[in-house]
């Protein structure tokens, strides 16, 4: 657990986007639209940002990474602006914020051993004093990461499946042991098994390590499943946020109860009657919403 509290403030952050292929939208698209928020490690917390894709949300995670400055607003690291931090400021902050991203394959070179991404966290941050204390310390974050060792070192990206690759970047936060994760849609190509392995993951190291992570899915019934809070992204805004039992038991936005309403249901032997009609009257700035009817299956 951290002695005092870390904190990422997300201030009134818009991003645009310009450029000659957005000429149906007058040559801009606002990506993100003045979002403010914080994520704090004290307590640690789930937080999930959902929405469909083209929200925004993608876009968010880059920002509060620092790879992507936004055109307006600012986020900060413990009350300094991320985009200006230099030295050793900045070396603590790429070590308190640590990404996961969505594919499993593209995160690693496919011409090096996946050894060398946990080696150069090893060698970037001084997290250990020679090669067999690395080892070590290589070792037991596999297997804090349900991963045997001996069946991931020295192989390269091909030779495992998507759910080793996902889990060898995890270890690699758990080595890291930061502040926050920003995980971008880390499940959506992970079979249902790797996913529910993944996300006990998530929740042993904000339970055991006191890891705050921002959690970006498209999936409610994943952020049902790690629980904390909940924000829903919509145009590059938040349009609703609560505790995940309140906003998606009792979704007050018309946007949310349309994401909960597209949700089919687990019966194999029931159909869509129709196809969800959604209609979005911007000059009356509201969702109308038909809702689909569910055929029960003949007894």
């Amino acid at each position: 657990m951290a002695d005092s509290e870390n904190r990422i403030e997300v201030s009134h952050v818009t991003h645009e986007f310009h450029g000659a292929a957005l000429r149906a939208t007058g040559g801009k698209l606002v990506a993100v639209n003045d979002v403010s928020f914080s994520l704090t490690d004290s307590p640690p917390q789930i937080v999930n940002l959902v929405g469909q894709s083209g929200s925004g949300k993608s876009t968010l995670a880059r920002i509060i990474l620092g790879l992507q400055k936004p055109t307006r607003g600012s986020v900060t690291f413990n009350g300094k602006d991320v985009y200006r931090l230099g030295g050793r400021d900045k070396e603590e902050y790429l070590r308190s914020v640590q990404p996961v991203f969505q594919d499993p394959y593209g995160i690693f070179n496919p011409f090096y051993k996946v050894d060398r991404v946990l080696w150069k966290a090893i060698k970037k941050f001084h997290l250990a004093k020679g090669r067999s204390d690395g080892l070590e310390v290589i070792e037991r974050s596999l297997r804090a990461v349900d991963l045997r060792p001996e069946d991931v070192l020295g192989r390269y990206p091909h030779q495992l499946s998507g759910g080793q690759r996902q889990r060898v970047m995890l270890a690699r936060v758990h080595m890291l042991q930061p502040r926050f994760i920003i995980a971008d849609e880390p499940v959506s190509m992970l079979d249902a098994a790797v996913r529910v392995l993944f996300l006990n993951i998530l929740i042993d190291f904000r339970d055991k390590y006191g890891m705050t992570t921002l959690f970006i899915t498209h999936d409610l019934s994943t952020s049902y499943y790690v629980g904390g809070d909940i924000m829903v992204m919509h145009k590059g805004g938040i349009v609703e946020s609560g505790k995940v039992d309140d906003v998606l038991v009792n979704p007050e936005h018309p946007y949310t109860r349309m994401l909960l309403s597209s949700v089919p249901v687990p019966d194999p032997d029931a159909r869509w009657k129709d196809r969800a009609q959604v209609v979005l009257a911007e000059e009356e700035e509201e969702l109308v919403v038909d809702k689909p009817d569910i055929e029960a299956p003949n007894p």
